[in-house]
């Protein structure tokens, strides 16, 4: 209820992002419920703050100082809405834990094992419509329902009108800071057919492939990949891969054999790490911060790393393959103050 509502003033959220930037909101508080909402709007109102959402923390560069009401959603409940003979539809609260979700949905359906171990929160996963390995959330999401605060209303989008696109939606456009997701419903296919087209997946026999099988696969990749936040602070993979024309692709394919390229509806898809890696930023560190070297699509952080830190690195990075090759790469971590 509203009424058990905390709100505290000037907290500490450095442990709340995984890149551990020191960071403080000026004021902090969860909900589980539209009537928390409405009240926390109402209250940020008195303040003459805005309200910020904060998920899991995994895709966020925060500021030091954040002068707004902090709010992280709190509720996790999973509900089976109805079931036919090819999906069952699934509403599942915004703070469930994303890869806690895609574990369990496996005893409701099937199609969301490839993005297992995305960290982050299911209420974060359609604003970037997060991906993996060939899939995107946004192919399995029905509708998302939360609360927009410009118009105080409560609001359900269709998929149609989410508009989900490569990392993007219009969570993360049109309405940026206006909508706060509350649950987000899923279609998931009664028939499981494992999606193995990307490596190192399509290495697997499909006919031997559970499921759970998939899942502890996804696993273990990323795990050989991707440094574990609670060890290594990051943010996993911090640049978007770029889209490129056709005539781009072939113009780069021709200077650079072994490029990865991925032929999509609009373009050619480039592999980011590929390209950091060849300009020599695998491993390689600016003060605290650093490409992983096990993977170059990641930026790290040590103790007393902060965003001014973060963004040399990023910036270098970016000139680095601009010049290169004539591409821009953007960051998947959105800024957060």
């Amino acid at each position: 209820m509203a009424a058990a509502v905390q709100i505290q003033q000037d907290v500490n959220l450095q442990h709340m992002n995984t890149l551990r930037l020191p960071a403080q909101a000026r004021y902090f508080s969860r909900f589980s419920s539209l009537s928390d909402l409405l009240f926390l709007h109402e209250a940020a109102v008195q303040y003459g703050v805005s309200m910020k959402v904060l998920g899991g923390g995994s895709n966020v560069l925060m500021a030091p100082q954040i002068k707004a009401l902090v709010i992280h959603p709190a509720s996790e409940k999973i509900t089976q809405v109805s079931r036919d003979a090819d999906y069952v539809i699934v509403d599942v609260d915004a703070g469930m834990n994303w890869h806690d979700w895609v574990c369990a949905s496996v005893k409701y359906g099937h199609g969301l094992e490839n993005l297992s171990l995305i960290p982050g929160t299911v209420g974060a996963a359609p604003v970037q419509n997060i991906g993996a390995y060939g899939v995107e959330a946004g192919e399995f999401i029905l509708s998302v329902t939360g609360y927009q605060l410009s118009t105080r209303q409560l609001r359900t989008f269709s998929a149609d009108e989410c508009r989900f696109g490569y990392r993007d939606s219009i969570f993360k456009r049109e309405l940026k800071d206006d909508f706060v997701i509350l649950r987000v419903r899923f279609a998931l296919a009664d028939t499981f057919r494992p999606v193995l087209s990307y490596a190192p997946l399509n290495q697997l026999n499909a006919f031997d492939l559970t499921p759970q099988k998939l899942i502890t696969e996804v696993v273990q990749v990323r795990r050989s990949k991707l440094p574990d936040p609670a060890e290594i602070a990051n943010a996993g993979s911090f640049f978007q891969n770029p889209l490129v024309s056709l005539s781009q692709a072939a113009a780069l394919k021709a200077r650079y054999p072994d490029m990865p390229q991925y032929p999509q509806a609009s373009g050619v898809k480039l592999a980011a790490g590929w390209l950091i890696q060849e300009c020599g930023f695998k491993g390689k560190a600016i003060g605290p911060v650093a490409m992983y070297e096990k993977q170059a699509l990641v930026l790290t952080a040590q103790d007393g790393a902060t965003l001014a830190d973060v963004k040399q690195l990023q910036t270098k990075v970016q000139q680095a393959v601009a010049d290169t090759f004539s591409v821009w790469l953007h960051p998947e971590p959105g800024d957060f103050s």
